[in-house]
């Protein structure tokens, strides 16, 4: 059996190496992308790890798993905090940078983010499988111990506290290698970035306390400190973002020193190089993959709007079916009924670069476009077939004008005009 699950294994890590990219900079951050971590003969085949990286790998296999999950947990948190935004923390599929050369070629403010974010996400998951008891070498915080004070008086520390110190400790080792071997400018603008990640789930404890009296009287309090939902270390960072400061390497080549215009960052700010690049259009240099084809919200005024996401491209229409749950109840005891309510709304999304409006006329159906010139196509309200009444044949005169000019009509209907602009179709979900 066991040399089954070797050969099995040994067949996953071929595939794995297999189906990866040549000549791309790998980094931890592919452990986000497996299921399994932490046996030795995967250890070995990771790519983007350095050699201290593979060390700890193979002697804390048990550790390896909740770094595996803090690092999906960071993808998932920085996808949601820019999900409006035209650059939205896009992962690249079959690459092991991960997030592809935007993160590696520019040192910019997303990429300070993204470093923080993914190094706190380390930390928060170790944290949890200590206070859990699924590591061998960490449990709950054994320095909180006697007695304490905050603003509301004493209290006696007791529960099971966080061990956020491990977990710090851990994720420096882990995380910090490849730039503590490197010690080039970037290199010390990630070993930055990634102690204020560190630090914002320090910053974010928060003390939980019972109480304990007669009658309900709190005269002695128990308390522990608790990690906050990983949602306020992401709100935390992303105000961090907002803030961050733009330097350059120092004279003595050792230190950071900030920009004109940049106040002087502390060790929990975020800091970066370059100006951000151009996430409006595709470019294979910078690894930008564009806005073209993303959803925005034609009334919001925010970054999602269809007028900021897009670009001043413009946008598509396409009227589309959604389905959710409506009319729940709870039934005893104890599950919830939901019934399934199907609504057709109208979906946008940014054009490419070369697009143009788009019009379906199928079943009378037309999407609402926003022409070149800032003007609307007609609704589907606007446009009306009328229908060959039964019974009826087509004229001589128009069966041989549509035979002569058969050709030209079929080019046409393939691609209409509207005004001076030709018009690509679009798909539309007719509704029920």
């Amino acid at each position: 059996m066991r040399e089954r699950r070797c050969v099995h294994q040994l067949a996953v890590c071929g595939l794995l190496l297999f189906m990866m990219p040549s000549q791309v900079l790998s980094t931890w951050w592919f452990i986000s992308q497996l299921s399994a971590v932490g046996t030795r003969i995967m250890c070995d085949n990771i790519p983007g790890l350095v050699g201290k990286q593979r060390d700890l790998c193979r002697n804390y296999p048990d550790v390896m798993v909740s770094i595996g999950r803090g690092a999906r947990e960071g993808v998932k948190e920085c996808q949601y905090q820019f999900r409006s935004g035209r650059w939205n923390c896009s992962t690249m599929d079959r690459d092991t940078s991960v997030f592809g050369k935007v993160m590696l070629k520019k040192a910019s403010r997303e990429a300070a983010f993204v470093y923080a974010i993914s190094s706190a996400g380390v930390v928060h998951e170790i944290t949890r499988s200590c206070s859990k008891g699924e590591l061998l070498d960490c449990a709950c915080d054994p320095s909180k111990k006697g007695s304490s004070r905050d603003e509301h008086g004493e209290f006696d520390w007791g529960g099971c506290s966080d061990n956020v110190k491990f977990a710090h400790d851990f994720a420096r080792q882990f995380v910090d290698s490849r730039e503590r071997k490197d010690r080039d400018p970037r290199a010390l603008m990630n070993l930055h970035n990634n102690r204020a990640g560190r630090r914002a789930v320090m910053k974010n404890m928060k003390l939980e306390c019972k109480c304990h009296g007669v009658s309900g009287s709190c005269s002695i309090r128990t308390c522990w400190k608790a990690m906050q939902d990983f949602r306020e270390v992401g709100d935390y960072l992303r105000a961090k973002y907002d803030e961050a400061s733009e330097v350059t390497m120092g004279q003595d080549g050792t230190g950071l020193s900030v920009t004109r215009n940049h106040r002087r960052p502390n060790r929990a700010n975020l800091v970066y190089f370059e100006q951000s690049p151009d996430y409006c259009k595709r470019d294979p240099e910078t690894g930008s993959l564009g806005t073209a084809g993303r959803v925005c919200n034609k009334t919001s005024q925010g970054p999602d709007s269809c007028d900021v996401m897009c670009c001043g491209r413009g946008y598509n229409t396409m009227r589309v079916q959604r389905t959710s749950q409506c009319e729940c109840k709870f039934h005893w005891c104890c599950f919830v009924r939901c019934s399934e309510c199907t609504e057709t709304v109208d979906q946008h999304t940014c054009k490419g670069e070369a697009s143009v409006v788009g019009i379906l006329a199928d079943d009378g159906l037309v999407s609402t476009q926003t022409l070149q010139d800032g003007s609307e196509a007609p609704t589907a309200a606007e446009v009306t077939t009328k229908p060959r009444r039964q019974g009826t044949r087509p004229s001589k005169r128009r069966d041989r004008k549509r035979r002569r000019g058969g050709d030209d009509q079929s080019r046409s209907r393939e691609t209409p005009v509207v005004g001076n602009e030709p018009v690509i179709h679009s798909s539309v979900t007719a509704p029920i």
